[in-house]
């Protein structure tokens, strides 16, 4: 599902800065990217169920791998995962409402800190 009302579009931000306010906010990049694109992912086990907060953005300017990169960021996504096809982000899964609480605090928290160190 789209997470519409945390919209991150407005939102451009160096790669380094992303990569340390993510990571406080458990959302992991890994392996999770390439040279124009970047997703970062936090797991949330509910009741037998997992789910992923997603996050992604692509490079604005400069690229990924090389480590300088403006990132934009876009649409957060909250999906559920289904073994072993892969976590599905329909409108139509149904999601714990504490859960989406859950995201739309840390997203809301997130987008704070992207802005405070916003590109110009």
């Amino acid at each position: 599902m789209k997470l519409e009302d945390m919209d991150f579009t407005d939102v451009r931000v160096d790669l380094e800065h992303a990569d340390e306010i993510m990571s406080r906010f458990g959302l992991v990049r890994a392996g999770q990217w390439d040279y124009e694109r970047v997703t970062y992912d936090r797991k949330f086990e509910i009741q037998h169920h997992t789910f992923y907060l997603r996050v992604q953005g692509y490079a604005a300017e400069g690229d990924i791998g090389g480590r300088h990169a403006l990132i934009q960021f876009m649409t957060p996504l909250l999906g559920k995962h289904y073994y072993p096809h892969g976590v599905e982000y329909g409108e139509e899964e149904n999601f714990p409402s504490t859960l989406v609480d859950q995201c739309k605090r840390i997203l809301s928290q997130i987008h704070s800190e992207l802005q405070s160190v916003q590109a110009s």
